[in-house]
């Protein structure tokens, strides 16, 4: 079976097949020939999510998913949350996104913060969403040079090192995006589709 998944961020791309079996293959909008840059106008994960995956449902009528993930942290009163990648502005970068976050962590003891993915799939006409959290804190430094986005900066529970200094396989064992796509997935083999 194939989907689209209504992103174009290669990284993401990247771990959610690094997740999938042999039986669902993943087509980026730049493999389906689509070359738009869907809008993130909502205030929740939930709604930006099936923001996306019905724009791409409209435009093609085949089954879809999009996704929305978010960092929440506890002392920020869940910010930067639905604006994580455009925290510093709409340029996304990674770099000026963790400065932010970082100086106005200054001083915080409560540095407790969760990722959170939520999964709008689109088959056969009807949307079913799957949501999937990562617990951890925030750190005082950057740490590590792999992952992407806020990686540098977030120590899951359970853990020492940041998602950064992480190989994908062992992030995996503790990612938000990670845990929503394994339901996203078991609902997939379930509907025998």
């Amino acid at each position: 079976m194939k989907l689209i998944f209504a992103t174009n961020n290669d990284n993401k791309v990247k771990e959610f097949r690094s997740l999938l079996g042999d039986r669902f293959e993943i087509i980026t909008l730049k493999e389906a020939g689509i070359d738009i840059d869907i809008p993130e106008p909502h205030d929740t994960l939930e709604a930006n999510a099936r923001e996306k995956s019905t724009t791409i449902h409209r435009m093609t009528g085949l089954s879809c998913f999009g996704e929305d993930t978010g960092l929440e942290i506890d002392a920020l009163h869940g910010a930067p949350g639905v604006l994580s990648a455009r925290y510093a502005g709409e340029t996304k970068l990674a770099a000026d996104n963790i400065a932010k976050v970082l100086q106005e962590m200054e001083g915080k003891t409560n540095r407790s913060a969760q990722f959170r993915t939520v999964i709008s799939l689109i088959l056969n006409g009807e949307e079913y969403q799957f949501e999937g959290v990562s617990r951890g804190h925030i750190t005082t430094t950057v740490h590590g040079d792999k992952g992407f986005g806020y990686d540098p900066i977030f120590v899951p529970e359970g853990e020492t090192r940041a998602f950064a200094e992480m190989d994908l396989a062992e992030k995996n064992q503790y990612s938000h995006r990670a845990r929503a796509f394994r339901q996203f997935v078991d609902f997939l083999q379930s509907a025998k589709v």
